[in-house]
């Protein structure tokens, strides 16, 4: 928090405006001016600074003596607007009568909130962001914006939402917006508005994103990445306490100014990347084998590293006696080599999920052995393990002081994938009791539950009739998201009791790639990134890759993502931002 106590200036304020022949410059009235973003980076050329104004070199300053009193601007947020009025001060009727100004500002002064705020639509949305050019071009009432695939803009024409509040802050940034290229509607209205509107977007405040708005980028930049820039976005809004001129220079029980500095601290914000099957097996395996163990994760390295929390659920046990890898294998019985785990600290695993079907294949001793690996490498697990009550318990994080559990279980417990007993190690069985009780305590703690499945496998995108029961069952327990880990092929998501459900995300690293030449809908595969601040859940960027040469996925280009996305936000029964494609 900002803080400014001004009693200690009054007397130089007096004599400034009394006694100014005789007096001192003008002190800085609020303080200290505020730090550099932490973010920036030590060679980045610093603006000029930038002092408090002095009385005389406020515009619009009166030489008449006014009573304390405070003007807010219908500019500020709402957390800002009632910060402001918890300082107790009467609030005046216009800026003029004020001591007090709080408003944007083009340039920062002495007390000040840099408000970050982001360009969002419907999550069934294809577009992933646009120039700032085309965003500054629809504010003035043009119709652009970047082609997709059909070669249309999909904002094109299209109205920006936002609030009354957002739209005075930005009037004062960018000037009024044309005629029609605004619609406002009150906060906690915006977002059924816009998704009664697609295709739509919005501009809104950081801290009102949540899980059923997708955010767009603004020339490449979004503020849920970790790599966000604070001073390099153009979606930010500096408001400042301006204009200051007492009848009584030392009034009684002045307050102590306080603003939240900015609703962006990096500090609080978590990264969570949730994969599907990893199977170093068959093909994948020999691939490994002639092209390097780490060559499967080269084109996504960078996405997994970044990631805060970067989880793997790895169905196949390590073990030293495993035989060379076969790209013909018929039998459904695997193994890896215990080299391969180099792999996954590569791509800096942070999380191991064990629910998979083929982690007992090899036995209790390979089972044995890869928890060994696992506690070798300090990869913690979860959904799995060396015994029931091992298997079973949840794996809790904290990172950037958001408190964070994983939960899981296996579905099929039948006699060709055994599960952990009180005696065998091996994967959870799903005891939905327990879980929903223990999701339910999690919650209660202070934790943001994370539960995933390995379900009974399917090769369509919709999930069975008892899966959505189970799934959603989590979801009121509490948990945050729902994961399937089991799909081969990618399966469709929803919003359930405010919480995202991601019915499968496909492979990771599996050889599943149909016949050479031919593709298949098994190479296509969701990374879903999942971002958390300050205790709270805000939602979900879909990464999307194709798998290649047996082993390796690799980002798609637009074109595919496109398709890709358009495809599954149909299946999962929304209306997306373009049309649905054959």
């Amino acid at each position: 928090m900002i803080r400014a106590r001004l009693h200690r200036f009054l007397p130089l304020v007096f004599c400034t405006l009394f006694l100014a022949s005789a007096c001192l410059p003008t002190p800085n009235l609020f303080g200290a001016p505020p730090p550099a973003p932490t973010s920036r980076p030590a060679t980045a050329a610093l603006p000029p600074p930038t002092s408090a104004p002095t009385l005389t070199s406020v515009p619009g300053l009166t030489s008449t003596p006014l009573p304390l009193t405070l003007w807010i601007s219908e500019s500020l947020p709402p957390i800002l607007r009632a910060e402001a009025e918890a300082w107790g001060i009467p609030i005046a009727a216009d800026p003029d009568s004020a001591a007090l100004v709080l408003d944007a500002a083009l340039q920062p002064h002495s007390v000040n909130a840099q408000w970050i705020y982001a360009l969002v639509a419907p999550f069934p949305t294809v577009a992933d962001g646009v120039t700032l050019d085309e965003l500054k071009q629809a504010w003035g009432g043009a119709s652009a914006g970047s082609l997709d695939r059909l070669g249309t803009a999909p904002f094109a024409g299209r109205p920006l939402w936002m609030a009354d509040s957002t739209l005075a802050a930005f009037s004062a940034l960018w000037g009024a917006p044309a005629p029609g290229s605004v619609r406002t509607a009150p906060a906690d209205e915006l977002l059924d508005a816009a998704w009664n509107d697609m295709p739509s977007w919005a501009i809104i405040p950081f801290e009102e994103i949540e899980p059923r708005w997708k955010v767009l980028t603004v020339d490449g930049q979004s503020p849920i990445r970790k790599d966000f820039k604070d001073w390099d976005y153009p979606l930010q809004v500096t408001f400042s306490l301006t204009r200051f001129q007492l009848a009584d220079p030392q009034p009684a029980n002045l307050p102590t100014f306080e603003l939240s500095p900015t609703n962006r601290d990096p500090s609080k914000l978590t990264t969570v990347i949730l994969t599907g099957v990893t199977a170093l097996v068959r093909a994948t395996a020999y691939t490994m084998n002639v092209k390097g163990v780490l060559y499967p994760g080269e084109a996504i390295r960078d996405w997994m590293r970044e990631a805060d929390i970067a989880h793997i659920s790895n169905e196949i046990p390590f073990y030293g006696g495993c035989p060379e890898p076969d790209p013909g294998q018929d039998a459904l019985v695997f193994c890896s080599n215990p080299r391969y785990i180099d792999l996954l600290t590569d791509l800096g695993a942070d999380v191991v999920e064990l629910t998979g079907n083929h982690f007992a294949d090899y036995g209790a001793n390979a089972m044995f052995e890869t928890l060994a690996l696992y506690n070798e490498k300090g990869i913690p697990y979860y959904g799995g393990g060396a015994d029931a009550e091992d298997a079973r318990k949840p794996l809790l994080l904290e990172v950037n002081g958001n408190k964070i559990a994983f939960i899981g279980c296996n579905r099929p417990d039948t006699g060709a994938f055994p599960t952990a007993t009180d005696t065998r190690p091996g994967a959870a069985g799903c005891d939905y009791e327990y879980m929903t009780a223990r999701v339910k305590s999690l919650r209660e703690q202070g934790y943001l539950p994370i539960v995933t499945f390995q379900y009974v496998e399917t090769d369509v995108p919709q999930p069975f009739e008892q899966q959505v029961q189970d799934f959603r069952l989590m979801a009121e327990a509490g948990a945050v998201i729902v994961n399937g880990s089991q799909a081969h092929l990618p399966q469709v998501m929803e919003f359930y009791e405010g919480a995202f459900i991601h019915y499968g995300l496909g492979n990771l690293f599996f050889d599943q790639m149909g016949l050479p030449g031919a593709g298949s809908p098994k190479q296509r595969e969701f990374l879903d990134r999942h971002v958390f601040y300050n205790g709270r859940y805000l939602g979900v960027e879909l990464l999307t890759t194709l798998l290649e040469d047996f082993a390796r996925p690799r980002p798609m280009i637009p074109e595919e993502r496109a398709a890709f996305l358009d495809f599954y936000f149909t299946e999962s029964d929304w209306s997306s931002a373009l049309t649905t494609y054959p």
